[in-house]
């Protein structure tokens, strides 16, 4: 039986993805903020491990233990929509998370390749194709890099495994998945995955809900065509039509 980490488990996002793991009786430790209501809208199961702790206080020793035997790390971590949650700090929660995270994986798993899964957003191009994404999307996100820490935040986490892991890691492997407008609903749908975008993430942005998302995010570590397909890139993901 597989063993994954999420990190960002109480988001709405996570509570879904931890689900989606566990019906794939997936053995799964889900890192929780302390004040998080998580238990109660999770039912306690054996193969699901809870850890009440903040990612940011956490030393690389005590990720290490929750990291061992794992074959996937899963972030869906963002930060809080308020005043404090978009200017206070951590300013880069997600990136400082993902360069924990792959230092961490360095030290204990020099031999075996593990999986990092990282919620971005399709706010955030790929540079490795390069796209182009259309002139007044590129406007805004200009001017979003100026005023919101956490799209600065999105943009370095996607870059710092672009870049810095790259595509021959000895012990990790990546994929970057981007939705568009979240949704909330109660099941998954069909859904599309495509390379880039292809709509206007700011003025024609498409739909992707929440669950799909985490059934995608799910079906990389259970399905290893789905994973080859896809890894070392940043796949889009929207609601079909």
């Amino acid at each position: 039986m597989k063993k994954v980490l999420v990190i960002g488990a109480s988001g709405a996002t996570g509570k879904l993805l931890v689900q989606q793991l566990l019906q794939q009786e997936i053995n799964v430790v889900a890192i929780v903020r302390t004040a998080s209501t998580f238990t109660q809208t999770n039912d306690v199961q054996s193969n699901l491990d809870i850890i009440r702790a903040n990612i940011s206080d956490m030393s690389e020793n005590e990720l290490a233990s929750h990291l061992e035997d794992c074959d996937a790390v899963f972030s869906c971590l963002g930060h809080n929509l308020t005043f404090k949650g978009i200017f206070g700090k951590p300013r880069l929660l997600v990136t400082d998370t993902i360069e924990k995270i792959s230092r961490t994986l360095e030290s204990i798993n020099a031999d075996k390749k593990v999986k990092i899964i990282l919620m971005n957003t399709t706010g955030n191009s790929n540079r490795d194709i390069p796209e182009q994404p259309p002139l007044s999307q590129r406007y805004v996100i200009s001017l979003l890099r100026l005023l919101l820490p956490p799209h600065v935040d999105n943009e370095k986490a996607a870059d710092f495994l672009r870049l810095h892991v790259g595509q021959s890691h000895k012990s990790i492997e990546w994929v970057a998945v981007r939705p568009d407008g979240l949704t909330d609903e109660e099941n998954v749908t069909e859904y599309d995955i495509h390379s880039s975008p292809t709509r206007n993430a700011i003025f024609d942005a498409g739909q992707t809900s929440r669950i799909n998302v985490a059934n995608f995010m799910s079906n990389l570590v259970v399905n290893s065509d789905l994973w080859n397909t896809w890894k070392g890139k940043m796949p889009v993901i929207y609601n079909r039509a």
